[in-house]
């Protein structure tokens, strides 16, 4: 906005500027975009010198600079003169009002501040902030950093001005609404308390450290336009919209005498009038628009009339008002009948005098009494003061040698001519004075157009009184009354009424926006005593009339029959009694003093301006006349409108707010206002507005497609005879016009549904995709009737996302390069290539689903169709990846189970066309890869039992082990391949199934071979320490049978359980059989080595030789040294040896069942062995040596194994007690033959013995 003390120069190059941009913003011809003219004086000497050397080129580009310089003064008179009709609309509105119910726009993000953003969330994620945040936030934070803020979609859609920080905050929140759902729940914690915690972080990333002080300076000053506009700012708006200079501003404002609501009411008064003439003189010549029907001219000129008249009653119930700049926007009440007012009607119903009566309002100030000299200075004195007619009011009392009060009293009186009386008074001492003394009185005579000013009113006093020069100093104010437009002596004589030439008082009174009154009033007369309506005179300046004697400045009033003479006494009252008349009774023609008219038209003729006298030379002076005194009714406003509502709607999408078109509350009600006084239809201001929109969003503005269904359907109902507006004549250019906007309009549909991922993107703007879909709708209807049928619509919307298939990938792969990739790279190279173009993929394919399926809820099928277009696009170059690698190579696998896991969850998608494709690349790749790793595993089972050492590794040996983890890597890879197919995922399965349990059977049974082989090596000696080889293959064979329930298990249903199940218990049989065989084998070498002790011990049996032999030596040496207890070492060598083994076992066998187990036949085994070695020997008495051995180890064993849990149950069996028993009875039987044999050995149980 340019300083009104801007040179002249300065503001019109800058005006020059602000146009061109305003044009080329809007996307016109290259007449919009033409450089300024030069304005410097090197300019003009070249093109000067140009000129002294004419030749083609420089005659042309001479031509050329002077039709645009003749182009641009055009635009810029235009553009004046639409901005004086604006002007008069913003001033003195009576149809409109400014919306309050539009929703509010929100700021707009630039380039800029989106940079700004990203980098405060990399500073987020970098650890640079403040912020404290958990790793979901972060994970969260992430996700929407690198998948929308860094997206190209989101930096287009910034760059066209159609997104706002509520878009972006709106995103993240639905992006962390999904994940905060996905997380498990924590006591104490509501998620929608994380919810409010993660945005109120988000919102302090998105802020930073911005200075939260100036904010709301910036945001107020920046906010202005979404908010109701005072009539300051709606000039200041649309000055900058049409280019218009302060001072140019300025200049109109005063001519036009915009703050004078008096002045603007009677302009819209002569432009009603003016309308009405129009639509009388087109029904007479019959100049009528090109209707579709020739019926509707006639309508034409009722709608014509009609509007005029509608228009009228708006503003004639608008209150009656003083104007100026006090006069406030008044809300409106529009009457329901639309023709009561016919200006000019003879019937019309006349004003009584009772009707104007007016009000007013006196303030009389009393001020001081100057020349008191009649009464002693202590004397009291008052003044009384009265409006005769009403009451009488006093002034405090003051002394006689200081009289002043500064008293004020306020009076009401319907006089115009009031008679207003102010006494001086006395305090009477007198003791029989019923009264107190006058001292002097002043009778004034206001009117309205006294001055209000204090003044000194010499006061009338009684006779013989001293004070002959007393003067009492007050002021009497009487205010205008709204409905009284001007008052004031004249001399008046007329046919009808003030027949006779005198002066009288005259009072020009407004009874409503249409009636009008001259009134002549008498003194104290509150109705007048003559009074002429204003309706049909015309108003004009005169000559002086000769034979009148009195005023020297004439004028009258002219109606048919009728001419009313008026005389004022001076130039300056007879102007502005003919200025209010004028106003008063709407003539088009515009009465100018003869002098003045001399002035400004020398060479004679008629002049018809609208400038006020006032500003008439300084409006002559700076070229403003012409565009103020131009007739409204002589302008083709269609045309001005649209050029008005492009300009509007440039500066509106250029603004700081993301407005997605539509006009701003100030914009809509001066558009209306315009429109409804200058007879703009509402089909051609919808045109106009859709071919705009059409045209901004085919540049790439973001417009809401709502605006355009709102506007299409008015046209379309319009066009249909629907009569939206109340209008039902359609023109033949209205209908061309609609048919054209039509066609663009359903270009533009379905070109933004082909592109539905780049024109609204991330759902943004919310709703626009799914009110695109249903303007495409609407406009694909043949008239607003007839519904059009689902299929057709469906068939369009098939066709688009066919396009959009193709669109999108074809984006995708430039965004991910891939054809130089796929032409030039290693099979490697194009398979990650091709693994990352299946992620890009799968992600468009699930925004897709997140944020536009909605949309698409009346087609679902529409978009899964979509969605294979899209894949099948992809196959190709899939296909192309996938021949390009070796064979046998299995690097391709992620790439299946990418896509499978992407597509079996989707209902649409799942064994669809792609995935079917899918199945058959990878279903020979699948069963050979089985194949190599069922030879690979036989393979290395065979190899590595052969060369296996049986060292304990894990669970088991390192074949068993490798064994048991390919065979279940084997069957986990094809249990996450996830497999579509019922039946091919069960023949996997169950292959995989018996593939364990033929490689588990060959493992137990070559493990079991092993063992037989180790263990017949093992010697049966009490040295045998049981070998971790041994322990190792009874682990093999545990694992096998834990392994056997988790890999061989089908979990298969009820068709081939039986089947299934015969197949799974023979391995089970075979692993448990295999366990039982070694347990018993062990078991039958541990207790051979107790054979073997028991053999030596059955070298002291009664009557064998080596018994005598050893019984003779044992007892001759015993008298001469302490011989050693035979039997002791033997007896403590077993039961070592048991003991480690058992240590052994218990340490290296994994399997507590299997242990026990083995203890158990351990322990009756070697009981049934003892037993029976001494049922041999029933009839023979025990040597006490074999006693005392069989005691220890009997007691031994059975204290051990009990020790190593072998049940009561089992250690106490029959073979127990029959052993016991009878090693009790040999133990009797010793201790009475030799009392000291046993040497403190028995069966009895004690503690007491050596471990």
């Amino acid at each position: 906005m340019l300083d009104p003390s801007s040179s002249e120069e300065e503001s019109d190059e800058l005006l020059e500027e602000e146009r061109r941009d305003v044009l080329v913003a809007a996307g016109g011809s290259s007449q919009r975009s033409l450089p300024p003219p030069p304005r410097d004086s090197r300019g003009r000497e070249a093109g000067a010198a140009r000129a002294a050397s004419p030749s083609p080129s420089v005659l042309s580009e001479g031509r050329e600079e002077q039709e645009r310089l003749q182009r641009e003064e055009r635009e810029k008179r235009l553009r004046l003169q639409l901005y004086v009709f604006i002007a008069r609309c913003i001033a003195h509105p009576f149809n409109a009002k400014q919306p309050t119910d539009m929703a509010r726009r929100q700021q707009k993000l630039n380039k800029q501040q989106l940079q700004i953003l990203k980098e405060r969330f990399q500073a987020f994620l970098n650890g640079e902030t403040q912020i404290v945040a958990d790793e979901a936030f972060c994970n969260a934070v992430r996700s929407y950093y690198e998948v929308f803020l860094k997206s190209d979609r989101v930096a287009r859609m910034v760059h066209s001005g159609g997104c706002s920080a509520s878009d972006f905050r709106d995103v993240f929140k639905k992006n962390i609404e999904k994940r905060v759902r996905s997380l498990p729940e924590i006591d104490g914690l509501s998620k929608e308390t994380v919810l409010s915690s993660w945005l109120a972080k988000y919102d302090a990333i998105y802020r930073g450290e911005e200075d939260f002080c100036k904010q709301p300076n910036r945001m107020a000053l920046s906010a202005v336009s979404e908010l109701i506009l005072s009539k300051e700012q709606l000039y200041e708006m649309f000055q900058q919209i049409l280019g218009i200079k302060k001072l140019e501003h300025q200049l109109i404002y005063n001519a036009c005498q915009l703050d004078n609501g008096d002045e603007q009411a009677a302009q819209i008064r002569r432009e009603l009038d003016g309308r009405l003439q129009l639509a009388e003189q087109m029904a007479r010549e019959r100049k009528f628009p090109k209707f579709v029907t020739r019926e509707m001219e006639n309508t034409y000129i009722e709608e014509l009339r009609s509007s005029v008249n509608l228009l009228m009653a708006n503003l004639e119930s608008l209150p009656v008002s003083k104007g100026g700049p006090e006069f406030k926007l008044q809300k409106l009440k529009r009457s329901q009948n639309s023709a009561f007012l016919d200006i000019g009607d003879e019937n019309e119903v006349q004003l009584s005098k009772s009707d104007v009566v007016l009000s007013f309002t006196l303030e009389i100030v009393i001020m001081e009494v100057q020349g008191l000299k009649s009464v002693a200075p202590n004397r009291i004195v008052y003044c009384t003061m009265e409006v005769e007619g009403g009451e009488k009011l006093q002034t405090d009392q003051a002394e006689a040698s200081r009289p002043q009060w500064g008293t004020q009293g306020d009076f009401t009186t319907t006089h115009p001519r009031p008679v207003v009386k102010v006494k001086l008074f006395t305090e009477s001492t007198g003791v029989l004075a019923l009264e107190d003394k006058e001292l002097g009185r002043v009778v004034l005579y206001p009117t309205s157009n006294s001055p209000k000013s204090p003044d000194l009113h010499k006061m009338i006093v009684p006779k013989n009184s001293q004070d002959s020069d007393l003067k009492i100093k007050l002021a009497v104010r009487m205010d205008k009354p709204p409905h009284m437009k001007h008052c004031g002596y004249l001399y008046a004589l007329g046919q009808k009424v003030w027949k006779r030439w005198k002066k009288r008082y005259f009072v020009l009174v407004q009874v409503s926006q249409y009636t009008f009154a001259m009134c002549s009033y008498r003194e104290k007369k509150s109705e007048p005593q003559e009074l002429m309506q204003l309706e049909g005179y015309t108003v004009d300046y005169t000559a002086p009339h000769t034979g009148l004697q009195g005023g020297r400045m004439f004028f009258n009033a002219v109606k048919e029959g009728d001419t009313v003479i008026f005389a004022s006494d001076d130039e300056q009252d007879r102007i502005l009694w003919v200025q209010a008349m004028y106003r008063a009774t709407g003539q088009s023609y515009k009465p100018i003093p003869a002098s003045q008219a001399q002035k400004m038209n020398p060479k004679g003729g008629n002049v018809n301006t609208e400038i006020s006298p006032h500003y008439a030379d300084r409006g002559q002076k700076h070229g403003m006349d012409e565009f103020i005194s131009a007739n409204p009714c002589k302008f083709d406003h269609a045309s001005l409108f649209r050029l008005l509502q492009r300009q509007t709607l440039d500066h509106r999408l250029n603004d700081s707010y993301s407005c997605l078109g539509w006009f701003s509350p100030g914009q809509v009600f001066v558009l209306d206002e315009y429109c409804a006084r200058y007879g703009v239809r509402g089909c051609h201001r919808h045109l106009c507005y859709l071919s705009e929109l059409i045209e901004h969003s085919e540049n790439g503005s973001v417009i809401d497609p709502t605006l355009l269904h709102y506007s299409f359907a008015f046209c379309a109902s319009h066009v249909h005879g629907n009569r939206p507006d109340g209008i039902g004549t359609v023109s033949v250019e209205e209908k061309e016009r609609f048919e054209e906007i039509k066609d663009r309009l359903s270009s533009l549909l379905e070109n933004q549904i082909s592109h539905f991922r780049y024109c609204f993107p991330f759902g943004r703007p919310e709703g626009a995709l799914k009110a695109t879909l249903s303007l495409l709708e609407r406009v694909l209807m043949k008239d607003i009737a007839t519904p059009i049928p689902a299929e057709e619509v469906k068939k369009v919307v098939r066709k688009c996302l066919e396009k959009a298939a193709l669109i999108n990938y074809t984006r995708l792969t430039e965004y991910a390069k891939i054809e130089e990739t796929m032409n030039q790279a290693t099979p490697s190279r194009k398979l990650e290539e091709v693994l990352h173009l299946a992620e890009l993929c799968i992600e468009v394919l699930q925004q897709n689903e997140e944020h536009h399926s909605e949309a698409f809820a009346w087609w679902p099928e529409l978009l899964a169709e979509h969605a294979e277009k899209f894949l099948s696009l992809y196959s190709v170059d899939m296909d192309s990846a996938l021949e390009a690698q070796p064979q046998d190579s299995w690097d391709s696998f992620p790439l299946f189970q990418l896509l499978n896991n992407a597509l079996r969850n989707d209902t649409f998608l799942c064994n669809g066309k792609f995935h079917k494709h899918l199945q058959e690349i990878f279903v020979p790749m699948v069963i050979r890869y089985i194949d190599l790793m069922e030879s690979s595993i036989a393979q290395s089972i065979h190899r590595g039992l052969e060369q296996e050492s049986w060292q304990p590794v894990n669970n088991g040996s390192a074949t068993s082990e490798d064994l048991f983890w390919k065979l279940d890597a084997l069957q986990m890879f094809v249990f996450d391949l996830h497999w579509p197919e019922p039946e091919f995922a069960s023949h996997l399965e169950q292959r995989l199934k018996l593939m364990a349990t033929d490689m588990i059977e060959a493992c137990v049974k070559r493990t079991r071979i092993a063992f037989e082989l180790k263990l017949q090596k093992m010697n049966k000696t009490t040295d045998l320490r049981i070998p971790s080889s041994l322990c190792t293959m009874f682990n093999v064979l545990v694992d096998a049978k834990k392994q056997t329930a988790k890999l061989c298990i089908l979990d298969g249903g009820q068709e081939f359980a039986s089947q299934w199940q015969q197949y799974h218990s023979k391995i089970d049989d075979l692993v448990e059989e295999s366990v039982k065989e070694i347990i018993s084998l062990l078991v039958s070498k541990v207790v051979s080595v107790l054979e073997g002790v028991l053999s030596k011990l059955s070298r002291y049996d009664e009557g064998t030789f080596f018994s005598s032999l050893v019984s003779f030596t044992v007892k001759a040496a015993a008298k001469y040294v302490d011989v050693p207890k035979p039997g002791m070492d033997l007896a403590d060598t077993y039961i070592m040896f048991v003991r480690q083994n058992q240590d052994i076992l218990r340490e290296k066998v994994n399997e507590e069942m299997y242990i026990e187990k083995l203890f158990d036949q351990w322990y009756s085994n070697s009981m049934k062995v003892i037993c029976m070695w001494l049922a041999d020997r029933l009839d023979v008495q025990l040597h006490i040596y074999q006693l005392k051995t069989l005691i220890k180890i009997v007691k031994k064993t059975y204290r051990d194994f009990r020790l190593q849990g072998v049940l009561e149950g089992t250690l106490n069996s029959k073979t127990y007690d029959t052993v016991h028993s009878r090693l009790t009875v040999e133990e009797a039987t010793v201790s009475v033959t030799d009392g000291g044999g046993l040497q403190g050995i028995t069966m009895k149980d004690s503690d007491e013995e050596e471990g």
